[in-house]
């Protein structure tokens, strides 16, 4: 049973990997191609064609994340229907490979791309995916996020405050903050704009270029006028870090577990939405799992009979049904979101929904045939 374990692993991890290597490098070039435009050849000391392809080869660990459960079903399909194609599997059957003894042997391949998905996604992709922001920023400009930057929030003693960053550079610098700050009783109090800043020692944000609009409380039913001065610096006492603000700058499904989970602490401490980030915390935790699932699903085509030529069509189907895993689990994230469903079940549906399927398949392909 070694022997055959042995050529089942290697046949899985031989197809596997090719399929990876073909989908990330189809993948890859169309990232390349939407990355040209950046690039400025009439300034060498602007982005050039090699900080694109630096660029692109970050983005594709992010990539490899989200394709390994895909790649790893379509592998598994296809190496399963070429055995029983071949009347290999039929074989291995009768020679005292069970379905139960079948099924822990998918698994335990399952097991390993489930460990291989978690480290890329938490820990490699992460980091990738910051040292490409941090790259591309330090030619072609600053980190942002789409057209009014990130939001964030403070929480003081007797004001709240929301802030609006523009953008980042490549050195933690902030372009165009806004601060607003708000009483106790909800009334805006004043506004602070600085075209840029950055954080000091000692939980402190140095301004630059400030402008102050102050709100004085209304007397005697009359509405006093509003305030404005300006100075070359100033400094705001607060608790927000550079890493909060980089974190709010990146996108959600590019951060690791950690950063997820401080990030919903400190805006289920300042009265915020969390719902996003929530969903995403549990995906990080589930994803990796749908290995598993498309594993025991692959199974049951080593139980099909099929002739010559066939074995196009279920690798089809089996291409088919990742990308339909991959939709289904972006529509879930979508729609609890707008929903306001709970975030474990958003995350866990679809590879719920996928286990039945692999499950009801493999009973009545595999034990009641």
């Amino acid at each position: 049973m070694k022997t055959v374990r042995r050529m089942v692993y290697r046949d899985l991890l031989t197809s596997i990997g090719f399929v990876t290597v073909a989908f990330l490098a189809l993948f890859s070039f169309i990232d390349l191609v939407s990355e040209l435009r950046w690039v400025d050849a009439s300034n060498p000391d602007g982005y050039q064609i090699r900080h694109a392809l630096f660029y692109v080869a970050t983005l594709s660990v992010s990539t490899l994340y989200e394709l390994l459960p895909i790649t790893v079903l379509i592998g598994s399909v296809f190496v399963m229907s070429r055995m029983a194609q071949s009347s290999e599997y039929t074989v291995l059957r009768t020679s005292g490979l069970d379905p139960r003894r079948a099924l822990r042997m998918m698994l335990g391949v399952g097991v390993v791309f489930t460990i291989a998905t978690f480290v890329i996604g938490d820990f490699l992709a992460p980091a990738a995916d910051r040292t490409g922001q941090l790259v591309r920023s330090r030619y072609t400009g600053m980190i942002t996020v789409g057209q009014t930057g990130a939001w964030l929030r403070e929480k003081g003693a007797d004001a709240s405050y929301a802030v609006n960053v523009g953008a980042m550079q490549s050195d933690g610098s902030m372009h165009n903050v806004r601060i607003f700050a708000f009483g106790t009783d909800g009334r805006l109090r004043s506004t602070t704009e600085a075209k840029a800043a950055h954080v000091a020692t000692g939980g402190r944000w140095e301004l630059q270029d400030v402008q102050h609009t102050t709100f004085p409380r209304a007397a005697d039913g009359v509405q006093a006028q509003a305030r404005r001065s300006s100075e070359p610096q100033s400094s705001w006492d607060t608790t927000l870090t550079a890493e909060m603000v980089s974190v709010a700058l990146l996108r959600p499904d590019r951060m690791s577990t950690i950063d997820l989970f401080r990030y919903m602490q400190h805006l289920e401490s300042n009265n915020q939405s969390s719902q996003r980030y929530e969903i995403e915390f549990w995906r990080k935790l589930f994803y990796p799992m749908s290995c598993l699932v498309m594993v025991v699903l692959a199974l049951p085509f080593a139980y099909l009979h099929f002739r010559q030529g066939g074995i196009s069509t279920f690798v089809f189907i089996g291409v088919m049904t990742g990308i339909s895993f991959f939709l289904l689990n972006n529509l879930f994230g979508h729609f609890g979101n707008l929903r306001n469903w709970w975030p474990w079940l958003t995350a866990a549906a679809p590879g719920i929904i996928y286990s039945l399927l692999s499950l009801s398949a493999f009973g009545w392909l595999v034990l009641r045939r």
